[in-house]
């Protein structure tokens, strides 16, 4: 079956030079062509990730012209999701999507909420990750080099509202989104094992009381695979498993299922501009932006504060909006000055915009 992608690890390290700190040299530029070159005839249709802990500024570079990376790991977008959701302020999110640079046309940013290895927080200021620590990590066994060694459901403390939340910026944001195995169901960690284990644990499939020690994840008669399951009530895979959002439509599986649908259904998340609409008079707590691709433009609105707010925009022209997903549910909007309730617990909406005549 082969594969349809690589995922290249420490990208600017990839040479080494004496004399140098042997981080971006052209070497590595230059053999990335090659790889690029080989792959595009030799195997159409696979593509290449570059995975670089830096700024997209300097992430870049290894675009080049379209003819190096596929796609990119945009690393700043992760921490500032979780910051915004911590400060119930999406302005820090905003500015770095304002200085993300603009990249060839047949490559994309690649985003996530969470992976294999820690939050990093090298992506953030010293304050910011000070506070961040004190916010999501309090015990310093969370914590591991710049960042933090917790699964999304954990540093969310097990809210659904919140892992909605955190999914529903991901999956509307620019970019290509990745979800970690696990994020889906709401999985947990254990920081009680070294390094980075804590967040590796087994897929939980079935609970125990199924008769299978592993959960579901190993047909090994032994019954002992690579790392212990999470054994702690609410994450223990009594608690959460696979097989639970089966018979539960509440299950945040069911939610975020339904936002990778409607993502897929609609291009202008993974294609199209992202225009940040101001309220008046200004509320921070409330994320409002149009994502736009051709014809297509859907307003989302994300309530980050946990209170019920009322929002006013200006929508950039004349037609209504058709209200796609969320509660509280909304009539048609015509008016292009748009006053929106958005409640505590519904915490983001999103609109379809049409001329008044389509």
């Amino acid at each position: 079956m082969g594969i349809d992608g690589l995922r290249c690890d420490a990208v600017p390290y990839l040479f080494e030079r004496e004399g140098t700190n042997c981080e971006n040299l052209p070497e590595t530029h230059a053999f990335l062509k090659r790889i690029r070159k080989l792959i595009d005839d030799e195997y159409p249709g696979r593509i290449i990730l570059a995975e670089a802990c830096q700024l997209p500024h300097q992430v870049r570079e290894y675009f080049a012209d379209g003819d190096e990376f596929h796609l990119g790991f945009h690393f700043p977008i992760m921490p500032h999701i979780y910051k915004a959701i911590a400060s119930r302020t999406w302005t820090s999110l905003k500015e770095v999507l304002d200085r993300t640079p603009s990249i060839p046309e047949n490559c994309q940013w690649v985003t996530f909420l969470r992976n294999h290895d820690e939050l990093s927080l090298e992506m953030v200021t010293p304050h910011e990750r000070q506070w961040m620590w004190n916010y999501y990590a309090a015990e310093p066994r969370m914590r591991i080099n710049l960042g933090i060694r917790r699964r999304l459901a954990a540093l969310m403390e097990n809210d659904a509202r919140s892992i909605e939340l955190a999914h529903c910026l991901l999956l509307t944001m620019p970019g290509t989104p990745i979800l970690y195995y696990g994020d889906e169901i709401g999985m947990g960690d254990n920081i009680w094992l070294d390094d980075r284990n804590g967040v590796r644990t087994p897929m939980q499939w079935t609970p125990t009381d199924a008769g299978d020690p592993t959960g579901g994840f190993s047909a090994n008669p032994a019954g002992k695979p690579f790392s212990p399951l999470v054994d702690a009530p609410p994450f223990n895979n009594n608690y959460v498993n696979v097989r639970a959002p089966m018979s539960d439509s509440s299950n945040i599986f069911h939610t975020i299922k339904f936002m990778i649908r409607m993502r897929k259904n609609h291009p202008c998340f993974s294609r199209g501009t992202l225009t940040w609409i101001p309220s008046n008079p200004a509320n921070i707590a409330v994320c409002t932006f149009i994502r736009q691709y051709q014809i297509s433009s859907i307003l989302v609105v994300a309530n980050l504060s946990g209170l019920n707010q009322t929002v006013r925009i200006a929508l950039p022209s004349s037609g209504r909006g058709d209200q796609m997903w969320r509660r509280p549910s909304f009539p048609s909007l015509k008016k292009i000055d748009l006053e929106i309730l958005q409640s505590a617990t519904a915490l983001e909406s999103m609109f379809e915009l049409k001329d008044e005549l389509s």
